[in-house]
């Protein structure tokens, strides 16, 4: 029995003795007690993003394996060269300054989504515009499909743009925090300082990345 179908029948015996939870304190595919912090995984057909306990989370840490389900990295990366200009921004077809960006393999197609008021909103993307930033920034495309997401933020007109891969249950976290703090037509103080907390936090865990290798 191939590795793959190994998973998914343990999966499906843990789907058959599992019961109802809440999310957040147990594990939503062995209900197992889970801490505040814990992994999650992907589903990559749903697009939902599952909480789990360790064990249940290492049955899908092989990013390369075709299975439904795939772990959420811990991979924080920093990209202090990023080559993105405004007209290639607004080329891109995104209202705000910040986005996060992912392929998504059920598409097969990279997507585009950016935080606001009522939670995450999709983008219309040009791909001809995405596919130049990356010839501009080759070492993005090191960025795991799913599991993993390319987290742009425009700063003072003067200064372009940052650029991070961090976990996609980051980008869950951001919206979240956008969603709950957001105050009147710009988002309002709260949710200025909950986005700079954010960031400080990101940029703490990231390590370098090379955008031009």
């Amino acid at each position: 029995m191939s590795s793959g179908r190994a998973q998914l029948g343990t999966l499906r015996r843990i789907s058959q003795t599992r019961r109802p939870v809440e999310a957040g304190e147990r594990c939503e595919m062995c209900s197992a007690p889970v801490a505040e912090e814990h992994p999650h995984v992907v589903d990559v057909v749903g697009r939902g993003l599952m909480c789990t306990c360790r064990p249940c989370y290492l049955l899908f840490t092989d990013q390369h394996a075709e299975m439904r389900y795939r772990a959420v990295p811990d991979r924080y990366l920093a990209f202090p060269g990023f080559r993105l200009d405004r007209a290639d921004w607004d080329e891109l077809q995104i209202p705000v300054g910040l986005a996060f960006l992912f392929r998504n393999s059920a598409q097969d197609r990279v997507v585009a989504f950016y935080p606001g008021p009522a939670g995450a909103t999709e983008s219309e993307l040009s791909l001809t515009a995405w596919e130049r930033v990356l010839a501009a920034n080759p070492g993005l495309a090191t960025v795991l499909p799913d599991v993993e997401a390319l987290l742009v933020r425009g700063t003072r007109e003067d200064e372009g743009f940052s650029c991070h891969v961090v976990p996609i249950d980051a980008c869950y976290e951001l919206v979240g925090r956008m969603r709950q703090t957001w105050r009147g037509f710009d988002g309002g103080q709260e949710a200025r300082v909950a986005l700079e907390e954010f960031f400080a936090k990101v940029d703490d865990r990231s390590r370098p990345g090379e955008a031009h290798p």
